[in-house]
């Protein structure tokens, strides 16, 4: 026991023990930035996802209601903007809007229209 003191003691003593803990730190930041990096990606990732589905669901809860196309995305878009929120999440309308027109369009429930008329 006495030899781990007397060489941890000279370690510190000659500094030897404060260049390994810089060494080892600039050898570790790049992994952990690269960490942290991914952490932040899969996240994005994962609140995107959520906010696909919860937009889904509010576009198939109001096909068959008797409104107007505007006024079916304007409370679909209330709908995702209020769950999101309940959840925690604070987003953008534009974010908003962008998920719930994404979901009318690759909905088949949603009719399809021709705005090209043929002649």
């Amino acid at each position: 026991m006495k030899v781990i003191n007397d060489v941890v003691e000279w370690l510190v003593q000659t500094g030897l023990l404060s260049v390994l803990a810089i060494f080892l730190l600039k050898q570790l930041k790049p992994v952990l930035d690269n960490k942290a990096g991914h952490a932040s990606t899969e996240q994005s990732r994962a609140l995107w996802t959520l906010l696909e589905q919860v937009a889904d669901m509010a576009v198939t809860s109001l096909v068959s209601q008797d409104k107007s196309g505007r006024e079916k995305f304007d409370e679909a878009s209330m709908i995702v903007n209020d769950v999101m929120r309940k959840q925690g999440y604070r987003l953008d309308s534009q974010v908003i809007h962008t998920a719930v027109q994404s979901a009318y369009e690759k909905s088949d429930l949603t009719p399809t229209v021709n705005t090209k008329e043929d002649k």
